[in-house]
């Protein structure tokens, strides 16, 4: 089925010229971009939040041209607070 499922990611770019365009290019056209902020706080590499949708059948390519990237990554869909995140789940539920 061709539905859309949304991931946020966590990565440390590079501080290095391309290196947000070699993410770019990584993803392609592909996959939607839904989310994107970056921060740079000093040191040799930048924080990204990134939100991605990526139709259902595809997490596994997804993942696998972000490996290939080479930049540190971590899915935080899975983390506890996503649901805060999003605004589905109170900080005291």
């Amino acid at each position: 089925d061709g539905i859309d499922l949304g991931g946020l990611f966590r990565f440390e770019f590079p501080e290095r010229p391309g290196a947000t365009l070699d993410f770019l290019s990584a993803i392609g056209s592909r996959w939607n971009i839904s989310l994107f902020h970056y921060r740079n706080h000093g040191a040799a590499y930048g924080r990204v939040l990134c939100g991605l949708q990526v139709p259902r059948g595809e997490w596994t390519a997804c993942r696998e041209a972000l490996n290939a990237l080479g930049y540190p990554w971590w899915a935080e869909s899975d983390n506890p607070v996503y649901p805060m995140f999003l605004g589905t789940e109170s900080a005291g539920s």
